[in-house]
C-alpha cells in the first residue's frame, strides 16, 4: 500500500476512471433503447411483403367435431300433441383435450324433458390411436316438431332430432358428419300405420336474433346445428281404402234419393238426412287423432264435397215436393238426369282436389 501524496494521486485517478467507465455504459445503453423499442413493431421502411404477412396472419380455425347417430327405435307418434319418442345413439370424435362435446351438446327440440333419459356410455372420453377423443351417449325421450297435414291422409312427415352445443359457437366449434352415411337406422324398426324411410343428417349454421341478455356480446353468435331427419309415410293403398270407401258408400246411399218415388217425400228426406249425419260422424272419427289446424287438409276438402253432394240431393227433394200435380214419369227422368250430373261433377271435383294437393 502506497501512502502519502503519490498514493492519494493514484486513488484519485482510479476513482475518476471508474466514474468515466460507468458513464460510458449508461450512455451506450440509453442509445440502444430506441432501437429495442422499434424492433417490437415493423418499421415503416420494412419490405411490404413482411408488413402484409403480419397484418394478414391466419385466424385460428374452429374445432371440428365429427358426429354420427344410430336410430335404435321409434316408440310413439302422437299427432295430436305434435311429439314422438325416439331412442338413439349419438357419438363424437374430436381433437382438443379441453372440450367434451358429448356433455355440452343439447337437444333443441325436446318435449317434456323430465321424461327423457340421457346416458353416457363412457365416463371419460376414450383416446383413439390417431390421438383423437371418442365419446358416445344414448338418448331416449320425447321430441317435438310441427307436423304439416295439408296432404293428410297421404302426407309424409319428418321426425327430426336437433342438436347444438350449449357453450361453443360456430367460431370455436363446428360439427362435421361422420363419413358419407353419418346416420343409420335399425332395419327391423316398425311403426304401426307408417312406413319408415332412410334417415338423413344435415348440418347448418344457426344464428339466434338475440344476445340472450349478455351485454358483452357485440352481435348474435352463430352455432353449428345438427338435424337428423327420419321420414315416415302412410301406406297409400291401406289409407285409400280406410278413407274413401266409407265416404263413397255414404255417397251411394245419398244418390238413392233420386230413385225413390217422388210421392214418398218423407222417405227421400230421411235417407238424405241419415247419410248426412253418418258422414259427420265419420269425419269426426277420422280427424280425432289430429291437431286443430288453421287450414283445410285434403281430407277436409273430400268431406266438404260429399256434404255438398248430399245437400244438393236434399235440395232437389224439397224442390220436387212442391210439384205434386206433375206426373211421376217426368220427375223420374229428371231425377235420373240430376243423379248422373251431380255424381259426375262430384267425381271430377274429387280428382281436381287430389291432383292439386298431391301434384
Amino acid at each position: 500500500m502506497i501512502n502519502g501524496p503519490i498514493g492519494y494521486s493514484l486513488n484519485v485517478h482510479k476513482s475518476m476512471s471508474l466514474r468515466l467507465a460507468v458513464a460510458a455504459i449508461v450512455i451506450a445503453f440509453a442509445g440502444l433503447l430506441p432501437s429495442l423499442a422499434h424492433a417490437q413493431e415493423p418499421s415503416a421502411n420494412a419490405p411490404r411483403p413482411v408488413i402484409e404477412a403480419i397484418k394478414e396472419a391466419p385466424t385460428p380455425k374452429p374445432e371440428e367435431v365429427i358426429v354420427g347417430a344410430y336410430i335404435n327405435d321409434i316408440q310413439q307418434l302422437d299427432f295430436k300433441s305434435n311429439n314422438y319418442v325416439i331412442d338413439l345413439y349419438v357419438w363424437f370424435r374430436w381433437k382438443s383435450k379441453d372440450a367434451n362435446p358429448s356433455k355440452t351438446m343439447e337437444f333443441m327440440n325436446r318435449f317434456a324433458s323430465d321424461d327423457n333419459l340421457r346416458e353416457a356410455l363412457t365416463e371419460e372420453p376414450d383416446e383413439l390411436p390417431d390421438g383423437s377423443l371418442y365419446s358416445i351417449i344414448r338418448y331416449q325421450g320425447l321430441f317435438s316438431t310441427k307436423f304439416h297435414l295439408e296432404r293428410f291422409p297421404f302426407d309424409t312427415q319428418a321426425l327430426i332430432v336437433v342438436m347444438e352445443d350449449t357453450l361453443a359457437g360456430a367460431d370455436d366449434q363446428i360439427y362435421v358428419p361422420d363419413g358419407k352415411n353419418p346416420v343409420s337406422i335399425d332395419p327391423i324398426i316398425t311403426l304401426p300405420g307408417f312406413s319408415v324411410g332412410q334417415p338423413t343428417m344435415r348440418i347448418v349454421t344457426n344464428t339466434y336474433p338475440t344476445d340472450f341478455g349478455d351485454p358483452t356480446v357485440a352481435q348474435a353468435e352463430p352455432y353449428s346445428r345438427v338435424t337428423v331427419s327420419i321420414p315416415v309415410t302412410r301406406p297409400v293403398v291401406a289409407m285409400s281404402l280406410k278413407t274413401f270407401v266409407p265416404i263413397m258408400l255414404i255417397v251411394v246411399c245419398a244418390i238413392l234419393v233420386y230413385f225413390v218415388r217422388p210421392r214418398y217425400v218423407e222417405g227421400r228426406i230421411g235417407l238424405g238426412i241419415t247419410a248426412l249425419l253418418t258422414l259427420v260422424a265419420i269425419q269426426l272419427t277420422a280427424t280425432a287423432s289430429l291437431p286443430d289446424v288453421d287450414y283445410l287438409m285434403m281430407l277436409d276438402k273430400i268431406f266438404l264435397l260429399a256434404y255438398l253432394f248430399i245437400i244438393v240431393a236434399l235440395a232437389r227433394v224439397v224442390a220436387t215436393s212442391w210439384h205434386t200435380g206433375t206426373s211421376e214419369k217426368s220427375f223420374k227422368k229428371t231425377d235420373r238426369n240430376w243423379a248422373i250430373a251431380t255424381l259426375s261433377i262430384y267425381l271430377v271435383a274429387n280428382v281436381v282436389v287430389l291432383w292439386t294437393t298431391l301434384g
